[in-house]
């Protein structure tokens, strides 16, 4: 790598043809600002630098990206010939990706993935596609780019292997100049994911993210070639942005160009442009690095997630022959060993949670709305850090997470050489995790909201001495592309005498799964050791249902041990008093989590259910109880306990409903903030004020059960907060049809999420309501899913129908690409239907 700083006014470099035939190295130099004159080297300067309107305007564009997601064809099978371009392929499913077979299917115990796998097919499944070249690509490199396939894909175009990435979790990309011809071409790709089972998740079949298909001139900047590092001045006055830069040339020939770099502000305003450096370019790639400064810097911070521009230019011959855009965003953080996390030099929590791929009704095929969707409710339940659990997530997450103001611990691998399930990662680990490590950090690098670096999950080789050699190993892979962010593992062994991953001596941090009860002692145990709760809790919950709140209960209470202590609803009570044995409530954690100023934060199990693990029930439970929201967004009322802890906006929530049997005494719940004490009165009578005492984290009440309504005051000061009332619904009578947005794209993916709601004739919510509701859709859009929320449910996300569960459902609605109107009806015997009007644009 050849690096050269900004701070350096110039260097001049002389043209000669006898030092041009002798150069092996590329040579760069910043073009002075000087008066052009008629010497060799000016005249190239000259062209280099034209202004862009005296460049040639009938040029192709420097650089075409453009989505490559329509007019794929699918076949379910296993169809070898397929990859000949004489295959006859029209009898083939026409769709438009991303694309998840799975979810499609039915559920079925004796599918291969089992219930750990979301209890759906898997199997193997080909994709092909014709398009035409442009008429100059021999002039192009054109590269085709999967965000992820998941899994043990392989490529071919016009019947020549192109490649294979077995990894199902990564993005790659493959150069296919060499086998693009005139006129049609045709693209074939494999995905097998029949070896089952292969993951203790539901992980989705099929090309499941984006798929983009990019030219550039044969001298340009190469694949994830931009990185970005800005280094905040100790004072925050100024920052030095350091940018490397990897340029190819593939023209078999020595050439020369010139890089500028300029960074402008969110407004577009241009704020910094480099002089513009000289280059020779050999026929190897180029790695180089510049500087640029910036004074008064707008830091990124999760309430206040400000990004610049970075637009890298390459010029030859007088125009502009690439160009790169990259978002960015200027922050310092820390971890300390006794005071925890800070960002921007202000202490705060990591207040985490951890999220699965999928989702829900959606299944694993990405979609940016849907990912928006669940990080708006975690973003208003407190939320501010996110760890993708646990594998790197699709680019528009995060991206996503940039824009919203998340931190992220972006992790790698679940298992190493040792197997967690039979078919999993740790059969091609030995041969990819360099490569699917590496392609994970050049991917993400860029991005301000990551700020750890995972290289695995609860990895088996911390059991044994295996675990040292190959943790060395992957932290020396992440370092050597990145020095900014720490590097960590999330563990479960506690005794560092016994962790050889710990022993290692590698890891930046210790990052410890669940084990509440040793917070207090960390510092002890381990002195000076950085720490944070990398995942926590494992509460178990089903949303709206409610049993016995008098005790604290372990499901499974172990390892060995049958489950027999569930109920044949195949529920979890939505108390906060059920967690899997190695976990804790929420409040359990969380206590500990809040008293100890050198706990830098938590990563709760999980913020949303997810397809998969269904523990601790069997069949039909077919995904996780671990949410604090439920699969089709709803949240349980753990919610409301973090809103109270981790937002400052008013929070007064009361649990359970309010239709119980006459005389049964119900313990009724309050979690509140903002206030001193809350008052709980029943049909206008005062059953007494309460306030939370010592570590409390919520109020409760024995009531005996009559029917009317449950009414909650908070109050400050003797000043009133807020109301929460509860009351006793009737039959159900109506449905109401609630759209998170009732405007949407018509862009063919943007999504509108409908409640459902089974109310009475007065309006309240039906608590037990299961009512079958029927969907009928007209207009501009489609059904893309259905869902209830319940993990023991067997109907089919794809379908026009849904039975309420606990009284909600949900209807996900999929914008076409024709600007118009969409209009659902929901209907149901002896209720009255509903009607919602979307508007497409």
């Amino acid at each position: 790598m050849l690096g050269l700083n900004i701070k350096y006014k110039f260097f001049i470099f002389l043209l000669s043809a006898t030092l041009a035939s002798s150069y092996c190295l590329a040579i760069i130099a910043p073009l002075p600002s000087l008066r052009v004159g008629t010497t060799k080297q000016s005249i190239l300067q000259e062209r280099l630098l034209l202004p862009l309107k005296d460049r040639d305007r009938n040029d192709e564009p420097p650089r075409s990206r453009i989505s490559f997601n329509k007019d794929w064809k699918f076949f379910l099978g296993d169809e070898p010939n397929a990859k000949s371009t004489t295959y006859n392929d029209t009898k083939w499913r026409k769709l438009t990706l991303p694309h998840d077979w799975s979810i499609e299917g039915k559920f079925d115990e004796k599918n291969p993935a089992k219930p750990e796998g979301g209890g759906l097919p898997t199997g193997i499944g080909w994709y092909r596609k014709d398009f035409i070249a442009p008429a100059n690509f021999k002039n192009r490199i054109t590269t085709i780019e999967f965000d992820g396939v998941y899994k043990n894909s392989e490529v071919w175009l016009n019947g020549h292997f192109v490649g294979k990435r077995p990894y199902g979790y990564i993005s790659f990309s493959y150069e296919l100049s060499k086998y693009l011809k005139a006129g049609k071409n045709t693209i074939a790709v494999k995905v097998d994911n029949s070896a089952q089972p292969d993951s203790r998740w539901y992980s989705g079949s099929g090309i499941y993210r984006n798929v983009w298909l990019t030219s550039t001139s044969k001298v340009a900047i190469a694949h994830w070639g931009v990185k970005v590092n800005p280094q905040l001045s100790k004072d925050g006055s100024k920052v030095l942005v350091n940018v490397g830069t990897i340029i190819y040339n593939k023209t078999k020939q020595n050439q020369t160009a010139a890089l500028i770099n300029s960074i402008y502000d969110e407004n577009g305003k241009l704020i910094k442009k480099s002089n513009p450096y000289f280059l020779k370019l050999d026929t190897t790639n180029l790695d180089m690095t510049t500087d640029l400064s910036i004074k008064n810097p707008i830091l990124w911070s999760v309430d206040n997630p400000k990004q610049y521009k970075l637009v890298t230019e390459i010029l030859q011959n007088g125009k502009v022959i690439d160009s790169k855009t990259t978002l960015f965003g200027i922050r310092s953080f820390s971890f300390d060993a006794k005071k925890g996390f800070s960002l921007n030099g202000k202490s705060m929590k990591i207040q985490g949670v951890c999220l699965h791929h999928d989702l829900g009704a959606l299944g694993a095929a990405v979609n940016t709305r849907g990912m928006e969707r669940q990080l708006e409710i975690m973003k208003a339940m407190g939320v501010n850090a996110i760890r993708t659990a646990h594998n790197p997530p699709a680019p528009e997450f995060l991206d996503l997470c940039d824009k919203m103001g998340f931190l992220v611990m972006d992790e790698a691998f679940d298992m190493w050489v040792k197997k967690k399930t039979k078919n999993d990662y740790h059969l091609d680990f030995p041969a990819w995790h360099r490569r699917d490590l590496e392609d994970m950090v050049k991917r993400d690098i860029n991005h301000p909201s990551i700020i750890l670096w995972s290289i695995g999950n609860e990895i088996r080789e911390q059991f044994d001495s295996t675990g040292i050699a190959i943790t060395k190993e992957l932290v020396t892979i992440v370092k050597n592309l990145d020095r900014t962010r720490p590097v960590i593992s999330a563990l479960t062994e506690t005794d560092p005498k016994k962790n050889f991953i710990y022993q290692a001596d590698a890891l930046d941090i210790y990052g410890l799964n669940y084990n509440h009860k040793k917070y207090k002692d960390f510092p002890i145990n381990y002195p000076n050791v950085k720490f944070l709760g990398t995942e926590t809790t494992s509460a178990l919950a089903t949303r709206g249902y409610y049993d016995t709140a008098d005790s604290i209960r372990r499901w499974p209470k172990d390892g060995k041990t049958k489950f027999t202590e569930g109920n044949k609803d195949w529920a979890a009570s939505s108390y906060d008093n059920v967690s899997a044995y190695w976990g804790s409530t929420h409040e359990e954690t969380l206590k500990e989590a809040k008293k100890y100023e050198h706990v830098s934060g938590i990563f709760v199990w999980t913020g949303f259910d997810y397809l998969g693990e269904p523990l601790p029930y069997a069949w039909p439970a077919r995904s996780s109880y671990f949410g604090i929201v439920d699969l089709a967004g709803f949240p349980k009322d753990s919610y409301y306990l973090y809103q109270s802890e981790w937002t400052n906006r008013p929070v007064l929530h009361l649990l359970p409903h309010w239709n119980w049997n006459t005389g049964k005494s119900v313990e009724v719940w309050a979690y509140y903030n903002n206030a001193d004490e809350v008052e709980l009165y029943l049909n206008g009578k005062s059953l007494g004020k309460k306030s939370k005492q010592g570590d409390d984290l919520h109020l409760m009440w024995n009531v005996p059960f009559e029917t009317g309504t449950l009414k909650a005051i908070s109050r400050k000061g003797g000043k009133e907060i807020l109301v929460k009332e509860i009351k006793t619904a009737g039959a159900p009578a109506k449905i109401e049809l609630i759209a998170d947005r009732k405007v949407i794209k018509a862009d063919g993916r943007d999504l509108s999420f409908i409640t459902v709601k089974v109310l009475d004739k007065d309006g309240n919510l039906v608590p037990n309501a299961a009512n079958l509701v029927n969907f009928k859709i007209e207009g501009e859009g489609f059904i893309a899913g259905v869902d209830n929320g319940f993990q023991a449910s067997l109907e089919p996300f794809k379908a026009n129908y849904r039975k309420a569960y606990n009284g909600l459902c949900l209807a996900i609605i999929q914008a076409k690409e024709k600007a118009g109107t969409i209009k659902l009806t929901a209907t149901s015997n002896g209720l009255t239907s509903s009607s919602v009007l979307i508007t497409t644009k």
